[in-house]
């Protein structure tokens, strides 16, 4: 697990830098075939062509793999085969081999090596890499993977590095604390997965030209002031302008300020803790003033 950089031979390498990818059992292993299906590139386009995500196209082509959210082959133990690359996560992803043949892929916990035993279950014991429902995770550990309706499959913390606490359960709620800073509560009967996500580093990495970018399928963002007035509000005017209004989105949506969480959502009432973010901490303390 690090970080690895290369010598400052061009403009591109000299700010950029790679994962070493220690954590993998076979850097060159090629994915289970029966896991793995089709991507279908969009361009961030829906079924009538019409854009709606920007910025979006080409990149190199991938192989989606199939992932266990779920775990729900209780009682079960299988052993991990590998630790593989997963072009389409930021987080590596583990092999399983159960007793019976079946295989299947699971997001890899920080620490899970090729040759543990994991479980998923009420009755599978607390350790790393085991999936359980929260009413018999102990209170104080780390998990990943978690879910906000039980049997839906994990929703929860599931990037690379990601890690959430169980700091308390009452009745038939337990309190999460998540690791943007958010408290939330959620049913005992969801599944988790005890330990934190690998590929800690992966926030450390930098991409040092813009062509790594366009790899990931992410083409240029363009500036609303830099278009034409029947492209975006913000568009035209002679030389440059400041656009003449508040910042907004090309169908005119306000881009800054106030929240974008609907209201009257039925999970708020579970959030105890709002996430620590400019748009949620500061605008809310302005209007209590």
């Amino acid at each position: 697990m690090g970080v690895k950089t290369y010598r400052r031979t061009t403009p591109g390498r000299r700010s950029a830098s790679v994962n070493d990818f220690y954590e993998l059992t076979d850097k060159h292993r090629r994915p289970a075939k029966s896991l793995c299906r089709p991507l279908v590139k969009t361009g961030g386009r829906n079924n009538q062509g019409v854009i709606t995500s920007r910025f979006r196209g080409g990149g190199h082509k991938r192989l989606y793999r199939i992932i266990d959210f779920k775990r729900n082959k209780d009682g079960q133990p299988a052993t991990v085969q590998s630790i593989e690359y997963d072009p389409n996560r930021n987080c590596f992803i583990a092999l399983l081999k159960y007793d019976d043949n079946e295989i299947r892929y699971i997001l890899a916990p920080f620490g899970l090596t090729a040759g543990d035993k994991v479980e998923s279950g009420p009755e599978a014991e607390p350790k790393v890499g085991n999936a359980m429902p929260l009413k018999n995770i102990p209170v104080g550990m780390d998990v990943h993977n978690v879910e906000m309706h039980a049997g839906q499959g994990g929703k929860l913390v599931r990037s690379a590095g990601g890690v959430a606490r169980l700091a308390a359960r009452e009745g038939d709620w337990a309190t999460l604390i998540l690791p943007s800073g958010e408290m939330r509560q959620v049913r005992v009967e969801c599944r988790a997965t005890i330990g934190q996500l690998g590929n800690l580093e992966h926030k450390n990495i930098k991409l040092g030209k813009a062509g790594r970018k366009r790899h990931m399928g992410r083409r240029p963002h363009n500036r609303g002031t830099s278009m034409n007035p029947v492209a975006h509000p913000l568009g035209g005017g002679e030389g440059r302008s400041g656009g003449g209004r508040h910042p907004c989105s090309p169908t005119g949506k306000l881009a800054k300020g106030g929240r974008t969480r609907k209201p009257r959502k039925i999970s708020n009432r579970r959030i105890l803790r709002r996430r620590k973010s400019r748009r949620y901490g500061q605008v809310s303390l302005k209007r209590r003033k």
